[in-house]
């Protein structure tokens, strides 16, 4: 790979530190403030007791997999040495003949900057008085067979604008929060207790400028966080979950294809930035949440993939090293520095930019030796079994440490298959994650849902068999960008029907989805009917709201995510049988369900009716257990969501007739592909 020596570098950042503004105004405040400086100083040592410089005992820790600061020590640093200003660089390469340092401070210089090799792991260090912060640079390593490989800082905080692929000098120290209420609140915040209805974002296609302004159109980080802070408050969702934010150099990867672990991508700005867009999110009572992607990395040549010359973080054994699928590298989960990189890098992002929780990518290809792999591609464990053990030890670890330091922060994995106890504790054998994504649930979904509605009635059971294994863990429903990609269509076209008929079947099966015990997600786009597969060279088509039936349906979701929000009962017994209770279950024929869901104190209890067919139904008579009042409070039918806006009185009161086996009903004019909800 040839290096650019352009000589050219990012402009250096600006150090200087805003004098504090005000006076104290009285002893008390004085005596608040001396206290706050105290606490401070206490949380961020001075240049004098903490030392950027790798030590024996970070040596020690690292080599042990347990230096979760170790980003603080690899990488580049500002630092001060014998009396002089610099920048210490220090980079783990064991396999390496030699190392130097190139970059725009020195030319690309190949000679002029060599490091020092720190024994027993292999770690090079240089201080370097001519590099500043903004100068940008890689790590020129000398292989043992004499090749040059010219390769971006794994610990780099900041990377260079594709195409480009340097690091930049990057000092993330005194990045600006004000975001400290929702930290505190954060700290005993209890997922399975609460509302959690996420926003799966991809930013650089979400919204572009328009007429394309900017190189690419992207909104940056601070554009992108106000507005679509705005939209996500608009429609009711608790959490954003960000695609494709750790540095990549593929757009059509989406960010799955990591080169940066430690590095918010360029794309759409600085770490400056991208710390802004945290806060911003979280002053409006926004939660987020990262993809993240430990399970593999690509082969670019500047990035990890044979590091120093030799496997480095990938198992040397192709068997075990390669995804055949994927064309990538596997991470070496039974390799100490390498599960310390992985497992520091998850506490970066939740401590230094104060992300909410993790999505765990690909967890499946990580727990099974055999993913992906024809038999004579793989490698058996030794007890010789499939499951990759080091792979099952590296969740446990990770989850105990990240949870363990960060009770409401949530790890959530994506696995795909009936693996055990994802979600329970390790002490249980359990992997020790938040919540698992419920693959199981969305694909008996989207089958019943693709159905003409005749032949919904023989597959009544897809709807309710999730609530089979519905407590085995703790479970988000998901609608998710890979379920309307690469022509699967986009949610409103799995819908059958005319066109009337496909938005009415789409807002019938959300409100299934919200009534389901489970968190909720859903992917940008689906909720106002983007009618195209999703695309990341394109903004998603907010032109369609100009159009009635997009607007109408935007509108409903809206109402049912404000809803799920302020009704404890669709969230707080998520994890609980006593939160859900079927009423008809069995109801095939006419493909209607009807079910319960409880709060803690059954004081507001909804039941959710839901008609699958273009069947009117002005007989339809549901049974309770209660003699209560049924209060209406969402109707499909109405006629700002599109429907045929029939009188409905707004509240009923059960009476002694028996009806699906329940003592007590009353009869409400259910009409085609109607949802009805009552709070009682």
């Amino acid at each position: 790979m040839a290096v650019k020596k352009t000589g050219s570098s990012a402009k250096k950042a600006a150090a200087a530190d805003k004098t504090a503004k005000g006076a104290v105004r009285s002893t008390a405040k004085k005596t608040t403030v001396k206290k706050e400086t105290a606490e401070v100083q206490a949380k961020a040592p001075s240049e004098q007791e903490f030392s950027v410089f790798v030590t024996d005992l970070d040596q020690y820790l690292f080599g042990h997999g347990v230096h979760y600061d170790i980003f603080r020590k690899l990488g580049a640093h500002e630092a001060v040495k014998d009396g002089q200003e610099g920048i210490y660089f220090a980079v783990w390469a064991p396999h390496a003949a030699a190392v130097h340092v190139i970059g725009s401070f020195n030319g690309w210089n190949e000679e002029s900057h060599p490091m020092q090799r720190l024994e027993p792991l292999g770690i090079f260090e240089a201080f370097i008085t001519e590099a500043h912060a903004g100068d940008m640079y890689k790590f020129l390593i000398t292989a043992k067979d004499g090749r040059k490989l010219y390769k971006a800082d794994p610990f780099a905080n900041q990377a260079e604008k594709r195409p480009g692929t340097a690091s930049v000098v990057t000092d993330i120290r005194n990045l600006k929060w004000t975001d400290g209420a929702w930290m505190k609140k954060q700290e005993t915040f209890v997922p399975e207790e609460s509302p959690i209805a996420i926003y799966e974002v991809h930013p650089g296609s979400w919204m572009r400028h328009p007429h394309g302004e900017g190189e690419d159109g992207f909104y940056n980080y601070r554009l992108f966080a106000e507005r679509c802070c705005e939209y996500v408050r608009k429609m009711g969702y608790t959490h954003v979950e960000l695609m494709g934010i750790a540095e990549h150099p593929y757009d059509p990867s989406w960010g799955y294809q990591v080169t940066g672990y430690y590095a918010p991508t360029s794309r759409y700005g600085t770490p400056e930035d991208f710390a802004y867009m945290v806060n911003y999110f979280h002053k409006n009572g926004i939660g987020v949440i990262l993809d993240w992607v430990p399970a593999h990395f690509p082969k670019d040549a500047h990035g990890l993939a044979d590091f120093d010359g030799e496997p480095c973080f990938e198992y040397a054994d192709p068997r075990k090293g390669d995804h055949p699928d994927w064309g990538t590298k596997v991470f070496d989960f039974g390799k100490s520095e390498v599960k310390n990189f992985l497992i520091g890098n998850a506490l970066y992002w939740v401590e230094q930019f104060h992300v909410d929780g993790l999505r765990v990518d690909a967890v499946a290809s990580m727990l099974y030796l055999d993913y992906g792999r024809q038999d004579g591609q793989w490698v058996p464990n030794k007890y010789g079994g499939n499951q990759n053990l080091e792979a099952i030890e590296f969740f446990k670890h990770l989850n105990s440490v990240v949870r363990g330091k960060h009770h409401g922060v949530m790890i959530i994995a994506e696995e795909s298959t009936a693996w055990p106890k994802v979600t329970d504790k390790p002490e249980n054998d359990g992997l020790g994650f938040s919540m698992k994504w419920n693959m199981g649930w969305m694909h008996d979904f989207l089958d019943y849902m693709k159905l003409d509605p005749y032949f919904r009635k023989f597959n009544h059971n897809k709807m309710t068999f999730g609530m089979t294994y519905a407590y085995s863990e703790k479970y988000i429903l998901v609608l998710s960008h890979d379920e309307v990609v690469h022509l699967k269509c986009s949610m409103i076209n799995k819908m059958p029907g005319l066109y009337d008929d496909k938005f009415a079947n789409l807002k019938a099966g959300y409100s299934f989805m919200v009534g389901h015990p489970g968190k909720k997600l859903l992917f940008m786009g689906q909720d106002f009917g983007q009618l195209r597969e999703w695309s990341e060279e394109r903004e998603i088509d907010w032109f369609l709201l100009a159009e009635e039936k997009h607007q109408e349906l935007q509108d409903y979701v809206a109402d049912l995510f404000h809803l799920y929000r302020t009704s404890k009962a669709l969230y707080e017994l998520d994890s609980d049988p006593a939160g859900f209770e079927w009423i008809n279950a069995d109801d095939g024929d006419r493909s209607i369900f009807s079910f319960v869901r409880h709060s803690k104190d059954q004081k507001n209890n909804l039941l959710f009716v839901i008609n699958f067919t273009p069947m009117d139904r002005p007989d339809y008579r549901v049974g309770v257990m209660k003699k209560k009042q049924y209060r209406l409070v969402l109707n499909s039918d109405d006629k700002k969501y599109g429907g045929y806006g029939i009188e409905e009185p707004l509240t009923y009161k059960a009476e002694e007739s028996e009806c699906d086996g329940k003592p007590y009903s009353f009869a409400y004019h259910l009409p085609p592909y109607g949802v009805a909800i009552f709070r009682f």
